[in-house]
């Protein structure tokens, strides 16, 4: 890296990042075939781009998820229950397995054009891979910037855990409609 290089001051983004990842794809994609699995993300893509307008971005595609970025963590919350939903109602009107892992976690990743790095997105993808298909699960710093500002919503504190390559403990909480 060169001296200029390095003394370069980072541009980063303050908000939420979010992780989905389609439970069972691979094995969905053996057995159904690559038009069936086409037709899976078709849907996927078409459930996340109705919901995310107006709140949030996607930032890339990662095969069978996506990473998606909103300024609110609010809305991040809100779009990840919506989408859990949407989607429990997308696989049983297509009979399709649309089962999602969605991970949540608020901070301040690095930009790299239009696509955004480091450590806060590590953890927001080790966030995504401990959850249970059809579940959202949010970091501890997601929880704090929202906790009082989302009425309906309940946060189930599931403690302190240790992810792969994150040097501390990250609290995790699974967030659920009240009622």
């Amino acid at each position: 890296m060169s001296p200029a290089r390095a003394r370069t001051a980072v541009d980063t983004a303050e908000g939420a990042i979010v992780f989905t990842d389609l439970a069972g794809f691979t094995e969905f994609t053996a057995i159904q075939g690559d038009e069936a699995a086409l037709d899976l993300l078709g849907v996927q893509d078409q459930v996340v781009g109705e919901l995310i307008e107006g709140r949030g971005r996607v930032v890339k595609e990662l095969g069978d998820g996506l990473m998606l970025w909103f300024d609110d963590p609010c809305h991040a919350i809100e779009t990840a229950l919506e989408l859990q939903e949407r989607f429990d109602e997308q696989s049983a009107k297509e009979n399709l397995p649309l089962w999602v892992r969605i991970g949540v976690h608020y901070g301040r990743p690095a930009k790299r054009g239009s696509d955004l790095v480091g450590h806060d997105v590590n953890v927001a993808a080790r966030v995504a891979d401990l959850a249970a298909p059809g579940e959202v699960l949010i970091s501890e710093a997601a929880a704090e910037r929202v906790a009082e500002r989302m009425e309906g919503v309940w946060f189930e504190e599931m403690g302190p855990t240790v992810m792969k390559g994150i040097p501390e403990p990250v609290g995790i909480y699974r967030c659920v409609r009240a009622g």
